[in-house]
């Protein structure tokens, strides 16, 4: 078999907003890849906080199994960098290069990446350009090949003039305010650029006589920076975008519906190249979706987050129909300081968002409940779906050997970790000796 090339192209904080999913979201390049490609409807990230969610993709298993319960850049690692991806395509032959952001590490060169093509920023304006003229370099084949932008992450860009503000919706369930629609704009412009980014790769994929051998994986790696989003467990933080589409049978622009983490694409494309799957990993390959031999093959699906800039740890388990999320450790109130400055978060805060009280547990119906209003832990007619959702919860952490199950998870030596109480992400913080 002919081993295609890997094009995988991810950007940050872009949850699912993106045309394809339906969004007024205008990013045609992205859904003209959609079309020809597979797009995943109910897609999941291993957690929705950058480097947790980041390590489970590369590694193909949760972030406490892999070590990265934080930032990278403040300190958290991998226990083993050899477990990353290209550390084991490189058997196949693969050459594997990295331009733009990684975020599992503070120096890219620990990664296993043969080749580290630096650019100016992370931003695309830098970014693209590289990419660009590595591909019409003629690259060795077969290649992996990762770009990064920083983009949608905040500071966002200013909106142009098809970002309009007053025509403009903030995601659900953010407020309708003169604010919101504002900083909703803004992330307009930002995915805009990112998609424009995204065309010119693979227009240059094209030029270069290699896109017909090439499967690109289009992805982010969490929700979206507002509130109730990135770095939480409900669905506007967990949903991220994931279009594949090239050999293999990704193809033809299907739509699957069937339940996927991010953890699952490794194995998938170990799959896909006929590697073994390493024993660390636990993912499960799509490639039987792809083939159309089942309908799912996930029952449910697993998020977590231990560390954002600050201690906030939490776990949760997704079916078809339920959304269980559980808190540890004894605060009642919301870790503000991780979630990301921005307009949105200030309306929330001139309102008392800081004086609501958080659930440890809680319990949505994702049917007659999709924006996860409704508590229903408290509800005694719920009691049998409780206890369910408890126990898969329960059974994974105990499986996977979570260390919360052992109490507090202290941060590595050297991390640097925000107070819980700060409002600011960058606040008042503490470097663990």
């Amino acid at each position: 078999m002919e081993r295609p090339n890997i094009l995988y192209i991810h950007s940050h904080d872009s949850g699912r907003y993106v045309e394809p999913y339906g969004h007024a979201i205008p990013t045609p390049n992205i859904r003209a890849l959609a079309e020809r490609g597979t797009l995943f409807r109910q897609a999941f990230c291993g957690g929705p906080t950058c480097s947790p969610s980041r390590a489970c993709l590369v590694t193909g298993s949760w972030a406490h199994s892999n070590g990265m319960l934080g930032l990278a850049h403040r300190g958290f690692k991998l226990r083993d960098y050899g477990q990353h991806l290209v550390n084991h395509i490189r058997g196949a032959g693969y050459i594997s290069t990295l331009i733009g952001i990684q975020h599992i590490h503070r120096d890219p060169g620990v990664i296993g990446f043969d080749r580290i093509i630096d650019a100016e920023s992370n931003r695309a304006e830098h970014v693209i350009p590289a990419a660009v003229e590595h591909l019409k370099s003629g690259p060795e084949q077969p290649f992996f090949l990762s770009v990064g932008t920083s983009e949608t992450h905040r500071a966002y860009h200013e909106p142009g003039p098809t970002e309009d503000p007053g025509y403009t919706m903030p995601p659900a369930p953010i407020p309708d305010t003169p604010e919101t629609r504002a900083d909703m704009a803004s992330f307009k412009a930002s995915a805009r650029i990112f998609d424009e980014g995204v065309g010119r790769v693979l227009d240059a994929l094209e030029e270069s006589g290699m896109a017909e051998n090439t499967l690109v994986i289009c992805t982010t790696d969490h929700g979206i920076a507002f509130p109730h989003m990135k770095c939480k467990l409900y669905e506007g933080g967990i949903g991220v975008m994931l279009i594949m589409s090239g050999p293999g049978g990704f193809g033809g622009g299907r739509v699957i519906d069937s339940l996927v983490s991010q953890i699952d694409i490794y194995p998938t494309i170990c799959d896909l190249l006929e590697l073994d799957v390493p024993g660390w990993v636990q993912g499960r390959s799509m490639m039987p979706l792809i083939r159309g031999e089942v309908d799912e093959i996930n029952e449910q699906i697993f998020a977590e987050v231990t560390y954002h800039a600050a201690y906030e740890p939490q776990r949760a388990v997704r079916t078809r129909r339920w959304k269980y999320i559980r808190r540890f450790g004894d605060r009642d109130r919301p870790v503000l300081c991780n979630v990301d400055n921005s307009p949105s978060k200030t309306v929330w805060m001139d309102h008392g968002w800081g004086d609501r009280d958080v659930a440890r547990e809680e319990l949505f119906d994702l049917v007659f409940d999709p924006n996860e209003a409704h508590n229903l832990a408290g509800d005694p007619s719920h009691l049998d779906v409780l206890e369910d959702m408890r126990n898969r919860l329960d059974t994974w952490m105990r499986s996977t050997d979570d260390p919360l199950l052992k109490g507090p998870v202290p941060a590595p030596s050297g991390a640097v970790i925000t107070l819980p109480d700060e409002v600011n992400p960058r606040g008042k913080m503490e470097k663990i000796p």
